[in-house]
């Protein structure tokens, strides 16, 4: 029975990740399960200096999800290397480095630093962050600005190239096709969706920043289509995410056309879940006869009619 998933030239032993900015640098879930046993750890959204994150409230919980304004706080890639990488290699665990640069010269030069270090396997980039040097507009929502910074990103990547798609578009599988024209090996879909929360004793938005991302089951729906429409579009592989909580949740992002899957705000709640998602889906396997996950990789694309 196979489980391995291959991602460009890097092959996960299972299809099961942990998405980035929900397990930190890997510590915070080694004492629930050995990270190992999982197909990879993608850390926190990294910048070239640490960041602080965003002032005020950061974090609420809604219906079936929670609303996060963090703002990418992180340690900062030269931290991360010398103090959390090589927790992650004492582990053994498969890395998948997120860079979360603010300008295409950032990215770039993290792309390049990343990639040359031995125990980081791949590189996850996000394209949701705020571009400060064109007013706050973000890479994932303006398709020419896209295309310029994964070019770039592109030539200074040598490690397999994941981009993190934005689901706050009109067409995401057009900025999916646009990732493959530009050589990304794969896509990560999706992103937190914007939302918002109003306090109504102060009368005022709860976050500082106003808006804030919205994770967890109550966007599993979209994410599913959305992985599905990318499917139709794409030849490189698709990493699918949002609001999945179990074997079941993990399967219906597989079949819709995900090759591997990552676990978000789940872990928050049941920070196991991730090792005990790979370990169903080979159950599911066991029961039902299959020989290879791959082989149910968009099998919902063989019946059915593609949503518009």
């Amino acid at each position: 029975m196979n489980l391995s998933v291959k991602i460009g030239s890097l092959t996960l032993k299972n299809p099961v990740t942990v998405a980035s900015g929900t397990a930190g640098y890997g510590e915070e879930l080694s004492a629930f399960y050995n990270l190992s046993d999982i197909g990879a750890v993608i850390t926190k959204g990294l910048s070239l200096k640490p960041r602080p994150g965003n002032s005020g409230n950061r974090i609420i919980e809604t219906p079936s999800g929670i609303l996060n304004s963090i703002g990418l706080e992180n340690v900062g890639v030269e931290k991360f290397l010398t103090e959390k990488l090589p927790f992650l290699e004492k582990q053994k665990a498969t890395v998948i480095a997120n860079a979360a640069g603010h300008s295409i010269e950032e990215n770039v030069e993290l792309c390049r630093i990343l990639s040359a270090e031995k125990n980081i396997h791949a590189i996850e980039l996000n394209v949701s962050c705020p571009n400060v040097k064109e007013g706050g507009i973000a890479f994932g929502s303006d398709i020419n600005l896209m295309r310029e910074l994964l070019t770039e990103v592109r030539a200074a990547c040598t490690l397999p190239l994941i981009v993190k798609l934005s689901p706050n578009v009109s067409d995401i599988a057009g900025f999916a096709l646009c990732a493959e024209e530009c050589g990304a090996d794969a896509v990560s879909a999706i992103n937190t969706l914007v939302g918002m929360k109003i306090d109504i004793k102060s009368k005022t938005p709860h976050f500082n920043n106003k808006v804030a991302g919205l994770s967890g089951p109550a966007i599993r729906p979209i994410a599913v289509r959305m992985v599905y429409q990318i499917f139709d579009k794409v030849s490189i592989p698709i990493l699918g995410l949002g609001g999945i909580s179990n074997v079941e949740d993990a399967l219906e992002f597989i079949l819709a056309g995900a090759r591997a899957i990552s676990i978000g705000t789940m872990n928050l709640v049941y920070p196991s879940c991730a090792a005990e998602i790979a370990e169903g889906l080979s159950d599911y396997m066991t029961a039902n006869g299959i020989d290879d996950i791959n082989d149910l990789v968009g099998y919902a694309h063989s019946a059915g009619i593609s949503p518009q």
